[in-house]
Parts: structure tokens; sequence; C-alpha cells
């Protein structure tokens, strides 16, 4: 750990943020339990990146603006870029990323990326701002894409259990090379619930374009976290064979689908944001040490 990450704490938890992609490094309990994947390369370099100006992949990692075309990796730049830390309390920070002559060489737009990381006892509140500072609409996806453990501490017995809020059974888009499949098809949750298996993850990250608002991680009794998302419609789960994590990821737009165009105002649930125009994005988890799925409301 070094000096440059920012560190956060509340009664109940301790945060570390990097200025690289103004990424997540940990997240602890005050009992000194990690609730988030540590970046070991042997699965998986990433913690919990921060996914802009696309989600996913595009066909041939090639992205366009109008005339404009240039490659782009999956899930954008942000995550290798270095954000500035602009304010700091004990339980709170802001950091942000800015256009650059690099940024608008690949993504023609002026453009400002605040996220803001902030402790509330046991909650972890994260909220991204994107603001066009253009003349132009921009066009954009945005996306979180934190690494929790799988199993949670305190629960490595228990079979764990993904169950929306909604009790929805959302269709499921397969991947083919980190591209959608154009069509739906049958997802696995059941009534809302998931009980996580190693197999369901053997062709890639499992995307479902309509998720949920609200969900439960954990097992169906005992230590869990409890998500709620924030104008994020698209949710995807992702976790690598053998590795101890669970990628929950709440998105706004997805990859391309298999023979879609580079433009990236014709992906999956874009935004473009008019001049001088922002929205925001959000997603919180509580930690809870007691309860039950039953317990989830609508």
């Amino acid at each position: 750990m070094t000096s440059t990450h920012t560190v956060l704490r509340s009664d109940a938890l301790s945060l570390a943020v990097a200025p690289m992609g103004a990424e997540m490094q940990y997240l602890r309990t005050a009992a000194g339990d990690d609730l988030l994947w540590h970046g070991d390369a042997a699965y998986w370099t990433g913690r919990a990146p921060v996914l802009f100006p696309i989600v996913g992949r595009a066909v041939d990692d090639i992205v366009a603006v109008g005339d404009h075309t240039s490659p782009m990796p999956q899930h954008g730049f942000a995550r290798r870029s270095v954000f500035t830390l602009e304010e700091q309390t004990e339980t709170m920070c802001r950091h942000v990323l800015s256009d650059s002559v690099q940024s608008r060489a690949v993504y023609p737009f002026k453009f400002s990326l605040r996220l803001t990381h902030r402790l509330d006892g046991a909650t972890l509140h994260v909220t991204a701002v994107v603001t066009n500072d253009d003349t132009q609409p921009m066009p954009f996806g945005f996306g979180f894409h934190p690494a929790f453990s799988w199993p949670l501490p305190n629960a490595q017995e228990a079979a764990h259990h993904v169950t929306l809020s909604n009790r929805g059974t959302p269709d499921m888009r397969a991947l083919n090379d980190g591209l959608l499949r154009p069509e739906p098809g049958k997802g696995p949750f059941i009534g809302g619930n998931l009980e996580l298996a190693e197999e369901m993850f053997n062709h890639g990250a499992l995307v479902f374009p309509n998720g949920s608002d609200a969900l439960r991680y954990g097992p169906k009794s005992g230590p869990s976290l409890a998500f709620e998302f924030h104008n994020l419609p698209d949710l995807a789960l992702w976790h690598p064979t053998g590795a101890p994590f669970l990628c929950i990821e709440p998105w706004h737009g997805t990859a391309s689908y298999i023979g879609d165009g580079p433009q990236i105002s014709g992906r999956p649930n874009s935004i473009i944001l008019p001049p001088q125009g922002s929205v925001e994005f959000g997603y919180s988890v509580t930690i809870n040490n007691k309860g039950s799925a039953d317990q989830l409301t609508d």
C-alpha cells in the first residue's frame, strides 16, 4: 500500500482507493475481514475498475464517433487512467478524470468523470458523475466492476446465492469472444434466486440486460452483502474458473452485439449526453452479519 492511496474509515469499515482508475484496493470490516478481491494476477489483476466510455468489447476492438474511428480496449480507458484527488474527509473521497490529449485521440470529447466513495457505518456508497464539457452530444456507456469474496468471510461452508429484490427472472444474453449474441436466452434465476455454482461461468460472464435495482449476495442465511443500484439497469455476474471472488457488475450499456458496427451511439443501451449535460450513476453495498434472503422486499 503506497502513501498515494486514499484511506477512509467508519466505525464498521475501512477502504483504500488508488489514483489509478480511482479503483478500490481493499474494503475491510472492523474485524479485519477482507470483502474485496485483492488483485492476484493468477486470476485477475483488477479489483473494482470503472468502465468508461464503453462497457465490454467492441467488434474488432474498434469504436467510432461520427467519422472518428480508433481502437479501444474492452471496458474503455478510464480504468487505466490516473484520477486526481479532488476532495477528502475521514469517510469520503472524490477523484476526477478529465479529458487529455491522449484521451481525445481515441475519444474526441471534452469530459469529466467524478467518482465519489463514501462510508456510512456498514454501508459503502459509490457515485459517478459524467459531464459533457464539449459542444457536441457525447455517446458513452458506463459501469462498475467490483469483485467480492466468494465465499464471504465467515461463510466458507455455505452455498452462496444472488437474490434479486424484484424476484424477477431476467433473460440472459450469451457471450461469444466477449460480444453478445443478439438472441435472448432463458436466464438461470428462479423466482429471483440464483444459487451460484462454478460451472455456470464456464462460458464467461452472465449478462442480464434488464437486471434489478437491488440484490442480496451471500448464503441463504448468515453474512451477506445487500446492493442497491442507481441508473444502472444492466447486470453482469463474472467469475474466472477457480477464483475466490464474484464480480457483481451494474452497468448502463453492454458489450456490442455480434455483427454490430463501431459507432458508440449504436451500442446497446448507450447514453447520448447533450453538451454541458451531466448524468449520475451509483451503487451502495451494506454488510449484514445476520439475516436471510427472505427478508428482501420489492
